[in-house]
């Protein structure tokens, strides 16, 4: 068998273990200098991206083009800077030197001060920033710059410290291999072998002569394994001399022994009879165990077979669920989708009049104008034919002013209220213009009739939010009340107040209709549910409403009532800046 060294062995696992150490600490001290000088090379971009925003914001903002590129390349020649690309508003490139870092969609939609970017694929770093002009103090982004350096840069940086770290590392290992290989010889591997070639001249039958006679009177623990030795040695004489004692003893025992087995084989004797007869009493009730393992397992049989038509039942029963879930996800959209069409109706209702008096005016005034033209022909102008015709135009042209003015703003209030209902995109709203546009909208409907809607709005209130949301809880709100509260009522009144509580938008919806009962309020959000189910109700405007408040804008919706005391809601969500 291979021997091997114990002192080598300890050797190999102190330095191993000493070698991973500063194998690691030197790994993180060169990780540590790459990334402080990485931040170093970012602190230098940030005011590099201070000192030549101006210079580059106004090159964009005068589209002077050769100034931006000249101003790129003075930056590219700096050493640090490995890329530069100057878009402008539209991300259309003007300038772009040296590296380029394909950036996700995502990355160019928004900016704060800067924005960070790295890519580690291909070893590129840098900060991408607006280019904002200020003018009349409003501000503008005109464009973006990126600027990139690379860990080229980095390790051009810190390579003389990395070769210092490394040499420093591999001296210090070397010189402590060299002083533990020398201690261990000295002190484990010599006087090891010295006590090994002492043991191999072990003679049995004089066991005194082989004891340890050390000289040094230093104790460690060669010296234990030397007493332990000299100790084992005295045992073996006491050993032999017992084992001698114990042999005599031996034999007068075999003696007792044979006298006993006689003894004991005629107890086997009786004692095999009795088992026979045990034998056969246990063999009956074996027989009465397997007929109750046989019941059992028929039993677990008929449980296994019920566990298993119940999983199946239960699997068709999640199934069920989830095509239930489905269904009810597609009828609320279509519900929503509902409102919108009938809304897009009675805007496409109103729009016709306007445009119908238009046509009528264009045509009364291209006929006036023929005329006109006519009598310049043949030559019969007087100061009241042209007084008449200009008298007439002015009105045709005023009318045709008015009506489209009027149909265009109908179709501008119609299409931010519409597109906002089918995009759930966060934006900026000032809330007192968007309800005006969202009444405005649905103008068309309350015509018909003599109700009325007051708004109690502060005009500078503006936040981040679902604007397609309110919309539509808004215009669900007061269809409600058209169709729900005022059936006998000839002038209704519908408020809704707006206020900002703790960065959260509070809005109060009332009217004087004709209210819900305790029970109607209890199950007033619940889907399906209406009161109006003979007059083609479907139960799921309130539902709606709930879901966008609680689901789309994160906010909470409470409903109050009385009959003859009309219907209020509490309705609150957060501004998206706060939330």
């Amino acid at each position: 068998m291979k021997i091997t060294s114990i002192s080598r062995k300890l050797l190999s696992k102190v330095l191993s273990v000493y070698f991973i150490l500063t194998f690691s600490v030197t790994g993180i001290q060169i990780i540590a200098e790459y990334f402080n000088t990485k931040s170093h090379i970012n602190s230098e971009l940030l005011t590099l991206q201070k000192t030549i925003s101006g210079s580059l914001t106004r090159a964009v903002w005068e589209l002077n083009t050769q100034q931006a590129i000249d101003i790129s390349k003075g930056l590219i020649a700096i050493p640090m800077i490995k890329g530069i690309t100057v878009t402008d508003e539209a991300n259309k490139v003007i300038a772009q030197l040296g590296e380029v870092l394909t950036l996700p969609s995502t990355v160019q939609e928004t900016y704060s001060e800067h924005q960070s970017i790295s890519s580690i694929s291909e070893g590129l770093f840098g900060h991408s920033f607006p280019l904002i002009f200020e003018f009349s103090g409003r501000t503008t982004t005109v464009g973006t710059v990126t600027l990139l350096s690379s860990n080229d840069v980095i390790f051009s940086r810190i390579e003389v410290g990395i070769y210092f770290l490394i040499g420093n590392a591999i001296v210090k290992t070397a010189f402590l291999i060299f002083l533990f290989s020398l201690a261990f010889t000295k002190l484990l591997t010599e006087p090891l072998q010295e006590l090994t070639d002492k043991m191999k001249q072990l003679d049995l039958h004089d066991p005194e002569a082989s004891k340890f006679h050390s000289m040094n009177n230093e104790r460690n623990e060669l010296n234990v394994l030397e007493d332990a030795y000299n100790n084992l040695i005295d045992e073996l004489v006491e050993f032999k001399d017992k084992l001698a004692l114990s042999q005599r003893e031996t034999n007068l025992a075999n003696d007792k022994l044979d006298e006993q087995n006689s003894l004991l084989e005629q107890e086997v004797a009786r004692k095999t009879s009795t088992l026979s007869r045990t034998l056969l009493r246990m063999e009956v009730q074996k027989k009465d165990m397997l007929a109750q393992q046989h019941q059992l397992e028929a039993e677990n049989n008929r449980r296994r077979k019920t566990e298993s038509t119940l999983i199946t039942t239960n699997k068709d029963l999640k199934i069920s669920i989830i095509e239930l879930s489905r269904a009810q996800d597609r009828l609320l959209e279509a519900e929503k989708m509902a409102s919108l069409g009938l809304l897009s109706a009675e805007v496409s209702h109103e729009i016709n009049t306007p445009i119908g008096i238009s046509i009528t005016s264009a045509s009364y005034l291209s006929d006036i104008i023929h005329k006109f033209q006519q009598d310049i022909n043949s030559q019969k102008l007087s100061k009241r034919t042209i007084d008449s015709f200009i008298d007439n135009a002015g009105q045709c042209v005023e009318l045709l002013s008015n009506n489209l003015q009027r149909a265009a703003e109908l179709i501008t209030s119609f299409k931010q209220v519409a597109v906002d209902q089918t995009n759930d995109k966060v934006r900026l709203i000032n809330i007192a213009k968007y309800l005006d546009e969202i009444i405005h909208s649905i103008h068309p409907k309350l015509k018909k009739t003599n109700h009325s809607i007051k708004v109690h709005c502060d005009p500078h209130i503006e936040i981040y939010t679902h604007p397609g949301a309110i919309a539509q809880i808004i215009i669900n709100l007061i269809i409600n009340s058209l169709s729900h509260g005022f059936p006998n009522i000839n002038r209704g009144e519908m408020t809704i107040d707006i206020a900002v509580e703790q960065q959260r938008l509070v809005i109060l919806y009332r009217d004087n209709g004709i209210g819900v009962n305790e029970e109607q309020l209890e199950r007033i959000f619940e889907p399906f549910y209406t009161t109006q189910a003979n007059n083609g109700g479907t139960g799921l405007g309130t539902h709606i409403i709930k879901n966008l408040v609680i689901d789309t804008l994160n906010g909470s919706i409470d409903a109050y009532s009385a009959e003859g005391e009309g219907l209020r809601y509490r309705i609150t969500f957060p501004d998206m800046r706060y939330s």
